[in-house]
């Protein structure tokens, strides 16, 4: 008697389901040594920050200037007074300073630029000539408290800049028709950094007369000029020859031109007035801090700097890795070809070793010029890795095409700063849902019907 025996299901291959849930851990997976480059990002930019200080260090940094102002010391005499019951108190004196803002003040700065380099990292740095000129009308300043005496024969003329390294000539001050020698004259804390104020002495015989100030400088810096809006009413033009200038502060500029194309530079001017700068007239000179939040500067950008561009791309790594996995597995899913978890993890370093190639590079000439060697070599080895994993020349022209289009997205998404996130979206949703309509007829359980 024969028997029949029963044949148990066939399997016709690995489940095509576990096998993307495997793809797709193995795409987070590449987010370690992401991490790792974007470590080394970071410690690249720290020391090019560290350059630019030491370098920017020896020219003055970062220079913030404050126009002529008048400083006043005043004197509240001791007194004796005597109560109800005749004892007598004597009262103790009382010294300070008034800090007199100018009725109006207007300055002009005029920058010629330059490129310091320390071994790969350049640092912008510039030569100022600063023109400085203030109305003052002394016949309004009240004294600050009851019984007070201002000392008028005793008043300064303070100016002041960031850093007084970056000073390569004397400063020039005139009062009227005399010239004043300015000296040093401490610190104090303006801008919120220690601020080097410099004075001289310039006794005022009528406080009912007008006071015509002009003082000039000329000091070197780097990266950044700003002016302090030092009137009641300032106004402030900055021009210069740098092609990169970035406008901030407490103030945009009212207006302002950018010239790229040839080497006339830029030219902004800022007007600010009297209740838009939020400080009296007068104050106590130990208010003079407060003048931080005037500050009208232009900072002097290096288009050339690499970090921020490599940066922003590597935030999209884990998706760019996860569509070249995609792409490896679709074309898996359509061959009788199967991968092995650790060739998708070659692809993956691979992939991971384009942004070290795109960092190293980018130091040296460049960011565009560096992703496109970047871009190239990685598109070459991993479309060309597929044409021979696959042993098929089809597969390679069309990885190619795929690949390219992917380097060409990221390329797109780091010029596109205002629209990346848009971009980078829809191109996702794009991409999932082309292999969605590509997968759809996939048998993702990989098995066959038993057979009888």
């Amino acid at each position: 008697m024969n028997q029949s025996v029963s044949k148990p299901m066939r399997l016709t291959g690995r489940s095509k389901g576990n096998k993307l849930l495997i793809v797709c851990a193995l795409a987070v997976l590449m987010v370690i040594p992401a991490l790792l480059v974007f470590g080394l990002l970071t410690e690249r930019t720290h020391r090019a920050e560290q350059v630019a200080t030491e370098v920017g260090g020896l020219m003055g940094g970062p220079q913030v200037f404050m126009g002529p102002v008048i400083q006043v010391p005043y004197v509240i005499l001791p007194v004796t007074r005597t109560d109800e019951n005749g004892v007598a108190t004597r009262l103790v004196g009382e010294r300070g300073h008034l800090i007199v803002f100018p009725e109006t003040g207007e300055a002009r700065a005029v920058t010629h630029s330059e490129v310091r380099s320390r071994s790969i990292f350049r640092v912008p740095v510039y030569t100022s000539d600063l023109h400085f000129e203030a109305q003052f009308d002394l016949k309004n300043v009240a004294a600050p408290k009851p019984g007070a005496l201002i000392m008028w024969d005793k008043a300064s003329l303070i100016t002041g800049a960031s850093d007084s390294r970056g000073a390569r000539r004397d400063i020039l001050a005139k009062v009227g028709d005399k010239t004043l020698t300015v000296a040093p004259s401490g610190k104090n804390d303006v801008n919120g950094t220690a601020f080097d104020l410099f004075a001289a002495p310039m006794a005022i015989e009528d406080a009912n007369l007008p006071v015509k100030v002009d003082v000039r400088m000329n000091f070197t810096g780097a990266q950044k000029l700003g002016i302090l809006a030092y009137g009641k009413s300032s106004k402030a033009t900055i021009t210069g020859d740098w092609k990169h200038p970035s406008f901030g502060g407490g103030f945009l500029p009212e207006t302002r031109e950018t010239d790229r194309a040839t080497n006339k530079g830029f030219s902004a001017t800022w007007s600010v007035p009297f209740i838009a700068r939020g400080l009296p007239a007068v104050i106590d000179a130990g208010q003079l801090s407060s003048l931080n939040a005037s500050e009208l500067s232009v900072t002097f950008v290096e288009p050339t700097n690499p970090y921020q561009s490599v940066g922003r791309s590597l935030k999209y790594a884990m998706l760019f890795v996860g569509l070249v996995f995609l792409t490896y597995f679709l074309f898996e899913s359509t061959s009788k070809k199967e991968l092995h978890p650790a060739q998708y993890i070659l692809v993956g370093l691979a992939q991971i070793t384009f942004y070290l190639l795109l960092l190293s590079f980018a130091e040296h000439i460049g960011f565009d010029a560096a992703f496109a060697i970047a871009a190239t070599a990685t598109i070459l080895l991993i479309a060309g890795y597929a044409g021979l994993i696959f042993a098929s020349k089809l597969r390679f022209v069309a990885a190619l095409g795929v690949f390219s289009a992917l380097y060409g997205l990221i390329y797109l998404l780091m010029r596109m700063e205002d629209y990346a996130l848009m971009v980078g979206a829809v191109s996702a949703f794009l991409v999932i849902a082309a292999v969605m309509i590509l997968t759809r007829n996939i048998n993702w359980f990989g098995k066959d019907r038993a057979e009888p």
